[in-house]
Parts: C-alpha cells; structure tokens; sequence
C-alpha cells in the first residue's frame, strides 16, 4: 500500500481489523484515534504514515493477504465477541492463524455451512456487496412440506412485512427440502420467508458461494481458497460490476 490518502474504514479493512461497512460502526463508537486524536466520523482521511489505533492498539495494513473457507457448525457466531458467550465461528480458526482476519459476510447463529475469512477489505467487498451478483447456495430443510407456489412467488419476489426477497433459483429435492440460489442474502432471509407461511425451518446449510462448494471440508474445519478460487471470486464480481455500469450508462443514454 502507498501513502495515497483513503478512507479511515477503507483503511481499517485492510488492516484486517472488519468490513468496511462493520469498521465503519466501530468509528462510530469512538474506538479509533488517528494521530492520538478520537475519530467518530467515517470517511476521514489518512495515509499509512498516519497512526491509527483501535482499542488504543496500534494497526497497521496486512502485509500477507490470506483467503480461508470454512465450514461452520450451527450455534457458532459470525461476531469479534457475544456478550451471552456463546461459540464464535473465529474461534475455530484464530488457534492457527496469528494474523487478524474477519468473516466475509454472515451466516447467522443457527446456520451452517460454507463461510469466507480475509483481512482483504477489497475482497470482502467485492464478495458482499450487491453490485456484485456473486451466487449464494443454501440447502433449506423444514417440518412442513414445501409448497411450489411459495417457491415460485420467491422466485418473482415476495414481501415480508417491509422487507423485499428475491432468490434466483431452486431446485426441490423432494416435499421437505430445497436447494435455493441467492445472489444478495438479507439477514436471516430464508427463515423469514419461511416462517411468513408458517412452516418452521430445521436446517439451514450454504454449501456454495460463487464456484466454490463445501465439498470435503468437515463442520468446524477450514482450509485455504486456491489462488484459482480467489481468481475466480473476483472475475465473476468485477464481471457483474462491468455489467451493472453497462446498464446504468445505457439507461442514461436513453
């Protein structure tokens, strides 16, 4: 990284320490100096001859660039620390790996399955953020059996209360489970469509994220994303950016 000026929480991100979007909060909460200074306001500038300080610990840009998968059990947290103290997902890696890396979006406490951990904030971004289309696969199994309509007005894109949900593929696997394809993933979204039409969720397990499947990677194991993983993550999101760009300078033409 060169002394360029950035963004605090641009910044923070590739130190390591979160997402953008989660540095941002931490800013907010008036956990970071730069220069001996408390900073609350997202967006202020400094370049890496600046000291900038979490929590009073000094931070600096991550000089290794690492990429893990893991598989997470249900009941672990995608969170730094849990109040009630319950599991935390970076427990299971942070024994073997010394340098500060953060979840890649979230699965939620009682899911499982297929989780990224970087300390690369473009990375991150790019995997999480909207623009990017990047396919999410989920293996939902309930209680109840699975009525097609819900499948397909899920499809078209259903309303629950004041949120907005839209998958993009599935595939029933028979009258109690469905393999189900998203693209953006809002929190705890498959349980709240379900759970809209009364049919309880037993299981929610992501096997996929873009071309990456959880195949062989036993619950609570994690190995390292290939750089042909890593190649391929960020060609599929900068080829959804490329596209979405096309389509706002077409509309702006027209």
């Amino acid at each position: 990284m060169d002394n360029k000026e950035m963004r605090l929480q641009l910044y923070m991100a590739r130190c390591g320490v979160a997402s953008r979007r989660k540095c941002e909060d931490i800013i907010s909460q008036g956990r970071v100096s730069v220069n001996g200074k408390i900073i609350m306001t997202p967006g202020t500038k400094v370049t890496e001859e600046d000291s900038v300080k979490m929590d009073n610990r000094l931070i600096r840009p991550a000089k290794k660039k690492i990429y893990l998968v893991l598989h997470k059990p249900s009941k672990f947290l995608c969170s730094t620390e849990d109040p009630d103290g319950r599991s935390l997902a970076i427990d299971l890696i942070s024994p073997a790996i010394k340098q500060r890396v953060y979840n890649v979006g979230r699965l939620d406490y009682l899911t499982s399955g297929l989780i990224f951990f970087t300390n690369d904030g473009d990375f991150a971004k790019k995997i999480t953020h909207p623009s990017s289309h990047v396919e999410k696969e989920y293996v939902v199994t309930t209680k109840k059996e699975i009525p097609l309509e819900l499948m397909e007005n899920f499809k078209k894109g259903i309303y629950v209360g004041d949120e907005f949900f839209k998958l993009k593929s599935y595939k029933l696997n028979g009258s109690n489970s469905v393999n189900i394809v998203l693209e953006e993933g809002k929190n705890r979204e498959l349980r709240k469509v379900f759970q809209s039409k009364n049919i309880n969720v037993k299981k929610v397990h992501r096997i996929r994220i873009g071309g990456v499947k959880l195949t062989g990677l036993n619950s609570g194991h994690f190995r390292n994303l290939t750089e042909r993983e890593i190649r391929s993550l960020q060609k599929d999101s900068n080829s959804a950016a490329d596209k979405n760009k096309r389509k706002f300078t077409s509309k702006q033409r027209k």
